[in-house]
């Protein structure tokens, strides 16, 4: 990065050691601007929301795993992470890769893991542990929440290092341009799923049309009231 920038990124409460600063470059080599700057704002709403519930980095939860979590998040909408999967397992998988390569534990790097696949999933990556939690629960104020959940004139001061740069629309088309190039990047009902739906326009099947065409005739005699 260059001098300036990281000299803005320090004005913020990011971790400093060596292997954040290593995922941070990393990211932040294969995303666009807008997509980078919304994974380091994951990290820094993320852990207000956790102030929030009383869980402090270092002490309820491991500070360094949440920052990887979060800056490594979207790493499945980068050019290297586009393979097969649905963008979040994708990128799971391209995180793992670079922990590994840096020496990372294997109980941590599946830690890191569970929190990229998860990240769209609130409702499982609640229940889970803080660092995997914490990275959903950023990403989601991010995306889809607003300013009132935080201090008054914190998200100015974030927007003032981390500008937004359209974030919604750019996270909407790259999941898109891979899903439309790879279908089978869109699993029915997943996140990458509805957004292609909606960009196409293309109806999704009812579990009556999906469950009846294997063939095993569960519709036949079925009586409700039974």
């Amino acid at each position: 990065m260059d001098d300036t920038y990281d000299g803005k990124l320090s004005e913020l409460p990011f971790p400093t050691g060596d292997l954040a600063s290593k995922a941070t470059t990393h990211i932040r080599s294969l995303l666009s601007p807008s997509l980078f700057n919304h994974s380091l704002r994951t990290y820094l709403y993320g852990r207000h929301l956790g102030e929030q519930d009383g869980l402090l980095p270092d002490r309820d939860y491991d500070d360094e795993l949440l920052f990887l979590g979060c800056v490594l998040h979207d790493a499945g909408l980068s050019a290297e992470g586009d393979r097969d999967q649905r963008f979040e397992v994708d990128g799971a998988d391209v995180a793992a890769e670079f922990l590994t390569r840096e020496g990372v534990s294997a109980d941590r790097v599946e830690v890191v893991w569970d929190a990229v696949a998860l990240h769209t999933t609130s409702e499982i990556a609640a229940r889970k542990r803080p660092e995997i939690a914490l990275v959903s629960a950023g990403t989601r104020l991010d995306v889809v929440g607003n300013a009132t959940q935080l201090p008054a004139g914190y998200a100015d001061r974030v927007h003032a290092v981390l500008p937004r740069l359209h974030a919604a629309p750019a996270l909407r088309d790259a999941v898109v341009a891979q899903t439309l190039a790879k279908p089978a990047k869109a699993p029915l009902f997943t996140l990458p799923g509805e957004l292609t739906r909606q960009r196409t326009g293309t109806d999704w099947p009812t579990w009556e049309e999906m469950t009846q065409s294997p063939g095993w005739g569960d519709y036949e005699g079925y009586d409700p009231s039974a």
